[in-house]
């Protein structure tokens, strides 16, 4: 990177994968046949999300350099869900502050691992400033979920794992944007096209740089998991210089995109897992590849999902129609077959009345 402002560089990514090895197996790609597109299934991490990737480094990172304060950290239900079960693992303490309304199975991954979670205001950015009023009042460090240099590498560990598919584009969904932000530090030199995936309404990073100076207040939607008001100052800056395209989808086709995924490719995801599928039928590749970014939806909202969501019908595949010239062609190397003439029919043999008969 360039620009001095920005604390994270492609080196700390491959200092975090270094970190990460142990304790973190790499995630499978899936080729989805019917979208044309492969699948980076992060929804198979350790607690159903790639989030987990960054707090687990900043934890480890942390521990390099003797910082043993207790973390703190809001999040509408991943950053908080992969903090706690870091946090278990290294034996740190952990509390996490969550919006009201994120889903009960987050809160529940929560609270499994041993975390201390704390539910406040309705939105994430509600969430995000009693968790900073906290960690003020008592000397907590405070971790964001996207909006730092150990988080970010971290993330950004999914990019190295897709170096061995070799894709010429990546779509990645994008709140805050430090997914988009790790992956683009891990690809970019790779001359891999980083495109990043948001909902109409729910679009803050899109509007920041596009220069809007104003963010209107996000809208309610499907993928929770990205409905930021005010992205990154770090991951702003990244994106600024390496991100090369975004797209924004309506939220009737996130709805269609994780049903689908769900009935055709057999893959469950949340809908901010599903957002950048739906965005990648927009863009153009010959190997493009989809961030599949979390899994952790509420059985009740994917059943009522799977009922009243109707999707298209899957198109055939195409055929492959011959040319005239390849008609052509073929009559040339068409080699003319022999005339037949009839054979005439054997007489049939007299019929044998009985083995008697035909023994005498």
């Amino acid at each position: 990177m360039s620009d001095p402002d920005v604390a994270v560089t492609a080196s700390d990514v491959l200092a975090a994968q270094a970190r990460l090895r142990p304790h973190l197996a790499a995630t499978p790609v899936h080729h989805a046949e019917r979208f044309g597109c492969w699948l980076k299934l992060e929804n198979l991490q350790r607690t159903g999300s790639y989030k987990v990737r960054g707090a687990l480094n900043a934890l480890l990172a942390a521990r390099e350099r003797g910082d043993t304060r207790p973390v703190i950290a809001a999040s509408a239900g991943n950053h908080a869900q992969g903090l706690a079960w870091a946090g278990y693992r290294l034996r740190m303490p952990v509390i996490t502050v969550m919006p009201r309304n994120a889903p009960q199975t987050k809160i529940a991954g929560v609270a499994h691992w041993g975390a201390t979670v704390r539910l406040h205001g309705e939105t994430f950015d509600e969430a995000r400033a009693l968790a900073s009023d906290l960690a003020q009042q008592h000397d907590y460090r405070l971790l964001s979920a996207f909006d730092d240099p150990d988080v970010i590498a971290g993330q950004g560990t999914v990019g190295l794992e897709l170096g061995a598919l070799a894709p010429d584009v990546v779509i990645v969904p994008i709140g805050g944007g430090g997914l988009a932000s790790g992956i683009a530090l891990a690809l970019h030199s790779q001359g891999v096209r980083i495109v990043g995936a948001q909902v109409d309404g729910v679009d803050a990073m899109a509007q920041v740089l596009a220069g809007k100076q104003t963010l209107s207040e996000p809208r309610a939607t499907l993928a929770n998991g990205v409905r930021v008001k005010v992205p990154g100052e770090i991951t702003r800056c990244v994106l600024r210089e390496l991100l090369d395209d975004v797209v924004v989808v309506r939220e009737a086709e996130l709805r269609e995109t994780l049903v689908r995924l769900a009935l055709e490719e057999h893959v469950i995801a949340e809908g901010a897992g599903a957002l950048a599928l739906a965005a990648g039928r927009r863009v153009v590749g010959k190997r493009k590849c989809a961030v599949v970014s979390g899994g952790n939806i509420d059985a009740a909202l994917l059943a009522q999902l799977l009922c009243d969501v109707r999707t298209r019908a899957p198109r055939r595949p195409r055929r492959r129609v011959r040319s005239s010239a390849e008609d052509a062609i073929g009559k040339t190397l068409t080699l003319p077959q022999p005339a037949t003439t009839p054979t005439p029919a054997s007489p049939s043999p007299e019929p044998v009345s009985s083995r008697s008969e035909a023994c005498a």
